[in-house]
């Protein structure tokens, strides 16, 4: 696939990713405020949050990672293609895999402040021993 095509091939999955945890695909000024909320590295401007939704650039492969992450999607699904729902027969995190209501729940957990964010992780967290103790 030539670097064009990889651009825009990546611009969909991005733009895919954005609408299923109900993120405005079209708003390059969010994606870049939401991306610098959680990336420690240095930010990036609106205009490099453009270029990715247009397709005229691919983030770097830390970046990449981040709003895979970020997202609830298979960073080399965002990065390539292919099924983001299959399996990885390569050992792959199959735990980066979501249903889109997942998808969802992890933006609504990242939309609550520092406080309630870690009351929901300790009651997931109560949530899972409970599970496990059955």
């Amino acid at each position: 696939m030539n670097s064009t095509n990889e651009r825009e091939g990546f611009s969909e999955r991005l733009q895919q990713a954005l609408k299923n945890a109900h993120y405005s695909p079209d708003s390059p000024t969010r994606l870049a405020r939401e991306f610098n909320i959680r990336f420690e590295g240095r930010p990036i401007t609106v205009h490099a949050a453009r270029k990715w939704l247009v397709g005229e650039a691919i983030p770097t492969q830390e970046k990449l990672r981040m709003i895979a992450q970020w997202l609830g999607v298979p960073a080399d699904w965002l990065r390539f293609g292919g099924d983001a729902g299959a399996a990885n027969g390569d050992g792959g995190n199959a735990s980066a895999r979501f249903e889109s209501a997942d998808v969802k729940l992890i933006a609504d957990l990242q939309r609550l402040d520092e406080h309630h964010r870690q009351l929901a992780r300790e009651f997931i967290r109560m949530l899972v021993r409970m599970n496990h103790q059955k």
